[in-house]
């Protein structure tokens, strides 16, 4: 390993490795947290809309994570999938906030726009699956190893808390109380635009990364779904399984959770992005002792421990947070005090989660396939967490008492507390996977320890 001594110890090693995985995060806080409130804003306040964004998005982030994680394989390079894809996904960032001047208040002109929203949506995840999930992921796993891993664990797992705090807490701050959205997309966009200009310049490939051929790219791409490999995976398989439940229970209220804030709580966006992000940077300090616990071999515990946690923060949601229980004209009112737990609560269970269950599946990708394999992660962390919890979340949404009729005769959707207690619900059965894969991983450890 020592031909990765420079790279991996480098600036600019470390300057893509923070720069690339905090604006790709950015990236994904805009489209699973702001482009929701955007459309209740700019579009229509329609459940409906945004999950057929969801899911269209799920399924285009899957095909794309497979497709060029494969591609990327074979060809034996990460660079100009990673570099070209930011360039791309961050423009589409400033075309999606630009869906806000094609707004219509007739029914006819309303459907031509959603579809519009949710093509521009869709293309811009394609190519951010392209560029992130498959490649800029995959090059991460390319180039580490057993001296820097703890340091590249640590980055990975953090970046998306960091993410989450800077796009939630500055986002709203962009968007201010008049839903000032264009600012938002152009900024952000713009961050990473930047970030996929600098690293054509900077960004090297792996030296050990070599072209990995199996017959015809369609036969290699199809390979991965090859069952019987995969269930000989066992502990791959049930973890990826126990990520998917925790996932699921998250997507029934997560993609309306700032509608609820905003429209539900009667918060403005920028005290939203406040309350989101406050709690989330007090539950962030619980990533230093989960890493600490990952390092020694105690993954399971960490997550075990976040479900725990999400649970409590469902329950305290569905039992004390509603309408007139809040103060939405200050963060730190006395009345907001079961919000903000709540919001930490949720937050530190998801932050733990993600950064165990990603650093435990990720360690059982197969050396010669990692691009390719992360299409599998895309399924338990996204495909059917998406198209499952975020279709129960719509179907609760619209039958619940926030669907009402506005002065034009259009269906507003505001989401309740309901969707919330659903996801804690369907929390519940995570113990049944967890355990058959904590056994397995326990027993490997065990194994691994033995013979050195």
């Amino acid at each position: 390993m020592a031909t990765n001594d420079k790279p991996l110890g480098g600036f600019r090693f470390w300057l893509l490795v923070w720069g690339l995985g905090l604006a790709g995060q950015l990236c994904w806080n805009m489209e699973n947290q702001w482009f929701y409130t955007f459309i209740y804003a700019k579009i229509a306040k329609d459940s409906n809309i945004v999950t057929a964004m969801v899911i269209c998005g799920a399924i285009v982030a899957t095909f794309s994570t497979f497709f060029f994680g494969t591609l990327s394989d074979r060809h034996g390079s990460r660079r100009g999938f990673v570099s070209l894809g930011y360039i791309v996904w961050g423009a589409f960032m400033i075309v999606f906030g630009l869906t806000e001047y094609a707004a219509t208040d007739t029914a006819r002109g309303l459907a031509l726009v959603s579809v519009l929203v949710v093509v521009v949506r869709s293309t811009m995840t394609f190519f951010g699956s392209m560029s992130n999930d498959a490649n800029f992921n995959a090059w991460t796993n390319d180039m580490t190893t057993d001296r820097n891993r703890g340091q590249i664990g640590a980055s990975l797992a953090t970046q998306p808390v960091i993410g989450t705090i800077v796009g939630t807490v500055v986002g709203g701050l962009l968007i201010g109380a008049h839903d000032d959205y264009q600012r938002l997309f152009w900024t952000m966009g713009s961050i990473v635009i930047v970030m996929g200009l600098i690293s054509l310049v900077f960004f090297r490939d792996a030296p050990t990364l070599t072209p990995h051929k199996e017959g015809g790219f369609w036969h290699q791409f199809a390979s991965v779904f090859d069952f019987k490999t995969l269930f000989a995976r066992r502990e791959l398989l049930l973890a990826c399984v126990t990520a998917m439940v925790f996932c699921i229970a998250f997507n029934v209220f997560f993609a309306q959770m700032g509608n609820w804030v905003i429209y539900r709580l009667g918060f403005t966006p920028n005290l939203m992005g406040l309350v989101q992000g406050l709690g989330l940077i007090l539950a962030m300090l619980l990533a230093i002792p989960g890493a600490i616990l990952i390092n020694h071999r105690l993954t399971p515990w960490v997550a075990l421990t976040g479900a725990v946690l999400a649970g409590l923060g469902l329950l305290v949601v569905s039992l004390q947070v509603r309408p007139g229980t809040v103060d939405p004209t200050r963060v730190f009112a006395a009345a907001n005090t079961s919000l903000l737990v709540a919001v930490f609560l949720i937050g530190a269970g998801n932050i733990l989660i993600t950064q165990s269950m990603y650093m435990w599946i990720k360690q059982l990708y197969p050396a010669e396939a990692r691009g390719q394999f992360e299409g599998i992660r895309i399924i338990s962390f996204v495909l059917i967490p998406m198209l499952v919890g975020t279709t129960i979340g719509n179907i609760i949404i619209r039958h619940g008492a926030g669907s009402v009729l506005d002065a034009n005769g259009m269906v507003q959707n505001i989401p309740t507390e309901a969707i919330f207690r659903w996801g804690g619900f369907i929390l519940i059965p995570i113990v049944i996977p967890f355990y058959f894969a904590a056994r397995r991983y326990f027993a490997r450890v065990k194994a691994e320890a033995v013979h050195g």
